[in-house]
């Protein structure tokens, strides 16, 4: 395979305070805990980096094109719930023992791109773990957010949007997620965007006659955009048409009815012990948080094709001793060097206002000051090389 040729042009950007960075104290704020109507509940334990209960499948090397019914079967046709063991932190934490008839297991949240399922990981969180733009295909990676309750313990797989024409190697990863997702579950919730063309989205999502797999819901999101009466049709078609288990109008925007969802979900899981500690809310590390968020402000602060083309990976993050700020470097990589004109702007300006967005958000995020500092990076073909991929993470 021929080496990608690679640039780099490094920006330092990031914001001072308004008496400049060294000349004020940052203030140590205290670390983050799980917030919104599903507080946490057990002892304090230490937080795991980046565990994932099972191993991602191995895509193929060629791209492939299929039809929506055929990639409906390679979904969900045929699919048997496997037991998946619970992660071993014998030598790290001390579980919280659970009441009798306690629930714990995997939910999987799928759809095609764009149809809410990240809003909706957010709202059943309380707190928001997956990025969200309003561009489709925003989520990469099988994002694991944990749910506890003394009684249960939800844990939702949100996953890339199911597209039946995978374009290049990364896509063709994206699918391989959500193929694993579904394997791992033992629960669906299917969402379909009920502003857009709702009963196309059956054909993607139709469980095949000889499903075997785990109870799926189908979640109607966005009802909020259509009038009652076109919400009762939708309700009343779905449920005469698809195999799932049962139908529900939402809006996940707004949390109509995701009291109804999480109900449901709770229902669907087996009884079983927690597979996580209680206080955990997400199977991530801050450095993949941080990526994301920066990723989350290039599809918000840029047009067209070229969020589509980047990829963030955080190289560096330093805790540094007061009146210091955290120091998080990362590099946003391109495909293209075309890419790097857009993404910096005239004098820079575009890459600053990337930069001071992220910064603010990120900040929200950890409940602490930060110093970023953000270089653009060229890796022509990142996207197609397998090597890249499984470097980024992929």
């Amino acid at each position: 395979m021929i080496a990608p040729r690679r640039a780099i042009f490094h920006i330092a950007c990031a914001a001072p305070t308004a008496a400049g960075d060294s000349a004020e104290p940052s203030k140590q704020r205290k670390r983050p805990s799980p917030k919104g109507p599903h507080q946490q509940s057990g002892p304090k334990t230490k937080s795991p980096s980046s565990r994932n209960p099972r191993g991602s499948p191995k895509p193929s090397s060629q791209p492939q094109e299929t039809n929506l019914s055929e990639f409906s079967a390679n979904i969900l046709s045929g699919v048997s719930t496997e037991e998946i063991s619970a992660p071993d932190y014998s030598d790290e934490i001390e579980f919280q023992e659970d009441p009798p008839g306690h629930r714990a297991g995997f939910v999987a949240i799928i759809g095609r791109p764009n149809a809410g399922k990240s809003t909706l990981l957010n709202a059943l969180l309380g707190q928001k773990l997956s990025i969200v733009t309003e561009k489709a295909q925003t989520t990469r990676h099988k994002i694991l957010g944990i749910w506890s309750e003394p009684g249960h313990q939800a844990v939702f797989l949100d996953t890339p949007g199911i597209i039946a024409e995978r374009r290049n190697e990364l896509e063709e990863r994206m699918m391989g997620a959500v193929d694993q997702a579904v394997k791992d579950a033992d629960a669906l919730l299917a969402i379909v965007d009920a502003s857009r063309r709702p009963e196309g989205a059956l054909e993607m999502l139709q469980p095949g006659p000889d499903w075997k797999g785990p109870p799926m819901a189908v979640i109607l999101n966005k009802c909020d955009l259509l009038p009652t009466e076109e919400v009762e049709r939708l309700e009343k078609w779905f449920k005469e048409e698809c195999r799932a288990e049962t139908v529900i109008a939402a809006s996940a925007l707004h949390e109509a009815n995701t009291d109804q969802v999480a109900a449901w979900v709770v229902n669907h899981l087996p009884e079983g012990p927690s597979l996580y500690p209680k206080d955990v809310v997400a199977d991530a590390s801050e450095r993949f948080f941080v990526s994301e968020i920066i990723r989350r402000q290039v599809f918000l602060q840029y047009r067209q094709e070229l969020p589509y083309h980047v990829t963030v990976q955080v190289v560096e993050f330093k805790e540094r001793k007061p009146p210091a700020k955290a120091l998080v470097k990362a590099h946003v990589i391109v495909e293209k060097k075309r890419h790097v004109g857009i993404l910096l702007g005239a004098a820079g300006s575009a890459i600053k206002a990337l930069s001071t967005a992220a910064r603010e958000e990120i900040e929200e995020f950890l409940e602490r000051e930060i110093f970023l500092e953000l270089s653009v990076k060229v890796e022509e073909g990142w996207r197609e090389d397998t090597a890249q991929l499984e470097r980024l993470g992929y």
